[in-house]
């Protein structure tokens, strides 16, 4: 439904569109660091990228900005107090990004960003350096419009320098600055949306864990034609494990794996339906080539509403240099699983060690579940007040009224439980990324009027959440941001 725009929301997005060459300007600025996360010799562009974020926050007006180490990298802080009564709001996004391969990049280099029909390309344009700056140019054109001389909630801005690694120093980090870091609420911007003429409103997000396998085979390389039959060949074993992963309705075969998976009901079912994803477009904005998955569900279905299994890699034998005509010693995967509600890393660990002892019988093999930067998965608690503040500045600032979905945004949910907990707050999503974006792939993109939308939304959101959170909350499971419940599921 479209709807009708008021001045306030006029002179936002008038402010917003007026400072775009600026906006695009500081993105290629900072695209031009190769913040690249886990690489020792990229730990200088992740300090200028962290010192270029905290200018950026400085030149937006918060009065205190600092950098925080974090690891080998950096997060940046900034706060700017309103009253002393007013509720605090920590927006969370990141500014480290994933590893390039020069080769498979075709419209420009990865750090040398270029501007084409209403398009950045760069490493990082959207993941997540658009999203920082639609949120700063956001609260720009908050206080121009309304002629304010501070937001009307304290609003704390964390950019994590190691989402990209899985943040495995920010708990730490947390704990260290918590005073720092606590919050009504935590409005969380590294996510994605469908397209700018179909928002929704974002309430939950999967959470994932990651987990490496190896099988062995001969105790070393050995010559194929000279053993070749009787000897063990661990790629044959790799590869009968990983196509057993599914079924063939694409279900997951560990066992109990799907157990606790409430299936959508109709309502939800209709919430995902309202999207109107059609396959070709999905293909045609994701890249995917086809699209499989469990059968009797909908893309948005599988997407959202449903656990995954991946590959993310497969390495055995002469991968570089040329080939020796041997059976390799091992073959190796690494896997990528992603959760939802009533799943948690835990059990999800319990099951696949079960399941691969199953199915490797007799077979020497090494399999890691990584817990230590495993996340669950995140849901906002359903009628908090956050939730409609974000829906109506979606809907007035695109002036059409949004869907609402139970899960959406990126992938996995980062650090999302994780924030939850250390700051004591809920957590909102909103993000200016699409799934046309190629985040961690060649060619990441942004389009430049989803990032001027981005910051008009946020811009609308400031008033209508300072009064949300200023009225009463409901009960003390909103206090804590829903922390009790997620808490609990993590016991099994």
């Amino acid at each position: 439904m479209m709807r009708d725009r008021d001045p306030v929301r006029d002179r936002v997005a008038a402010f917003v569109h007026a400072h775009r060459d600026e906006l695009i300007g500081q993105l290629e600025d900072w695209v031009r660091l190769p913040s690249i996360a886990g690489d020792p010799d990229r730990n200088d562009a992740l300090a200028w990228s962290a010192e270029y974020a905290a200018g950026l926050c400085r030149a937006a007006g918060f009065p205190r900005v600092e950098v925080w180490p974090q690891g080998e990298s950096h997060a940046v802080f900034a706060e700017w107090r309103s009253d002393a009564e007013a509720p605090v709001v920590l927006v969370y996004s990141h500014h480290d990004v994933r590893a390039t391969t020069r080769e498979t990049w075709r419209q420009t280099d990865a750090f040398a960003p270029v501007v084409r029909d209403g398009v950045m390309y760069g490493r990082g344009t959207s993941d997540a350096k658009g999203q920082v700056l639609a949120h700063l140019h956001g609260l720009r054109a908050h206080l121009a419009a309304t002629g304010s001389d501070a937001p009307p909630v304290t609003v704390r801005l964390l950019i994590d320098g190691e989402e990209e690694l899985g943040s495995p120093h920010l708990e730490d980090l947390l704990h260290e600055h918590a005073d720092d870091v606590h919050a009504d609420l935590v409005v969380f911007s590294d996510t994605i949306q469908l397209g700018r003429e179909r928002p929704a409103v974002c309430t939950s997000v999967r959470g994932m864990v990651g987990a490496s396998l190896t099988v062995r085979g001969p105790a070393r390389d050995v010559h194929s034609g000279a053993v070749s039959g009787p000897a063990p060949n661990p790629v044959h074993d790799l590869a009968r494990v990983l196509s057993a992963l599914h079924d063939d309705d694409g279900r997951i075969a560990l066992p109990r794996f799907t157990e606790d998976v409430v299936t959508p009901d109709a309502r939800q079912r209709g919430d995902y339906a309202d999207l109107r994803i059609a396959p070709d477009e999905w293909l045609a904005a994701s890249g995917s080539g086809r699209v499989t998955g469990e059968r009797g569900y909908s893309i948005p279905e599988l997407l959202w509403a449903r656990p995954s299994i991946e590959v993310i890699s497969v390495q055995a034998g002469d991968t570089e240099g040329l080939p020796r005509a041997v059976i390799p010693e091992s073959a190796s995967a690494e896997l990528s699983i992603r959760i939802v509600d009533d799943q948690t890393p835990e059990s999800v660990a319990r099951q696949l060690e079960e399941w691969v002892a199953s199915e490797l019988v007799g077979v020497p093999y090494e399999l890691e579940v990584d817990l230590d930067s495993a996340e669950p998965p995140y849901r906002t608690p359903a009628d908090h007040p956050a939730i409609d503040a974000m829906a109506e500045a979606i809907a007035e600032a695109s002036g059409v009224d949004p869907a609402r979905v139970g899960r959406m945004g990126n992938a996995g949910g980062g650090p999302a439980h994780l924030l939850a907990r250390a700051t004591g707050g809920p957590l909102v999503f909103y993000g200016t990324g699409l799934v046309s974006d190629r985040w961690h792939s060649a060619d990441e993109r942004v389009q430049l009027d989803v990032l001027e939308l981005g910051a008009t939304t946020l811009a609308l959101f400031w008033p209508r959440v300072a009064r949300a959170l200023e009225a009463p909350v409901a009960d003390e499971e909103h206090h804590r941001g829903g922390t009790a419940g997620l808490a609990a599921s993590t016991d099994d």
